[in-house]
């Protein structure tokens, strides 16, 4: 009897590779994807590093009104690489402290907006009886125009959180709110039709033949294989989000003045955008790269959680 070669043998012996391992050698053949992703991670580095080493205050207002005089919508130079806007604050950090806001705003308002479709979701699926009344709420949801219940949000319920909770605090948990709870029907219509087809898989059945209560099948089964479409509904989640937040500071119901965010940049800018484009083109390029990046990453795990497409 021939012996095994050695290489054979280590293989063998070898535990087995990280699926993850394969999701990432296929998320890397995505080149939108992984451009995406070193542009991300760079905006990311500098809204969160950036105004730690730049160390300019982006609502500092000069009290000379001579001095503030001279430096109002000064352009590029080396003490202010991005020119300074119509008080003579810096637009270098306004814009770095402004992507902290929105991106925050993204992340938090995705989430809850996750965790409701999900929710909302698996339980219309894998529960016959809550599905009509839940598709039907979806439905209902979908059916809603948008932009004016978040602006009819916004105004009644401004005045009372920003009391409660402070004026930056409060408007910020009632945008998040807002967006979250508006735009969590796509997240549960995609988990419902997920959660349709994998209740009726072999290991589903057998596990509810044997008397496995349904929260441990959903916890243990269910949720585990759908992680897929909520990886990916996530990332465009956080686009989302972004364009709302900043639509809403543009229309100037979002963050106060002295409350830098994309959107209240641009809607600062707009009145003199004719004199000033560099103010107005600052934010809106840093939007389009965050959305843009943030969507391709989305299209690059869509592909590289999909085991149909996955070691191609």
């Amino acid at each position: 009897m021939t012996d095994l070669p050695a290489a054979k043998v280590d293989a063998a012996l070898r535990p087995p590779r990280n699926q993850w391992w394969d999701v990432w050698d296929q998320f890397k053949t995505h080149k939108g994807a992984l451009i995406g992703l070193i542009i991300f991670a760079l905006i990311l580095f500098g809204v969160a590093l950036g105004p730690f080493l730049w160390g300019i205050d982006p609502t500092y207002v000069d009290p000379n009104p001579v001095q503030m005089l001279k430096l109002r919508n000064q352009g590029p130079s080396l003490a202010h690489p991005f020119g300074t806007d119509q008080l003579g604050r810096d637009m270098l950090a306004r814009v770095m402290a402004g992507g902290k806001v929105s991106i925050a705003v993204g992340l938090t308002a995705m989430l809850l907006s996750l965790f409701l479709g999900t929710l909302i979701g698996v339980l219309a699926g894998f529960f016959r009886r809550l599905d009509g009344i839940l598709m039907s709420a979806t439905d209902l949801f979908l059916s809603l125009p948008l932009l004016p219940l978040l602006l009819l949000m916004v105004t009644l319920f401004r005045e009372p959180l920003s009391q409660r909770f402070g004026t930056e605090a409060g408007i910020f948990l009632l945008i998040v709110f807002a967006i979250g709870v508006t735009s969590w029907m796509q997240t549960a219509r995609i988990v419902r039709g997920e959660v349709l087809a994998l209740k009726e898989r072999e290991y589903v059945l057998a596990a509810r033949s044997i008397g496995t209560p349904s929260r441990r099948m959903v916890l243990r089964h269910v949720l585990p294989n759908v992680m897929s479409p909520i990886m990916v509904s996530a990332t465009l989640g956080i686009a989302n989000a972004i364009i709302t937040e900043s639509a809403l500071s543009f229309l100037g119901l979002g963050f106060p003045p002295d409350f830098p965010t994309w959107g209240r940049i641009l809607f600062d800018a707009v009145d003199q955008m004719q004199l000033y484009p560099l103010r107005v083109i600052l934010p809106g390029v840093a939007i389009s790269l965050t959305v843009l990046s943030v969507n391709y990453i989305g299209d690059g795990l869509r592909d590289a959680l999909d085991p149909r497409i996955r070691g191609r």
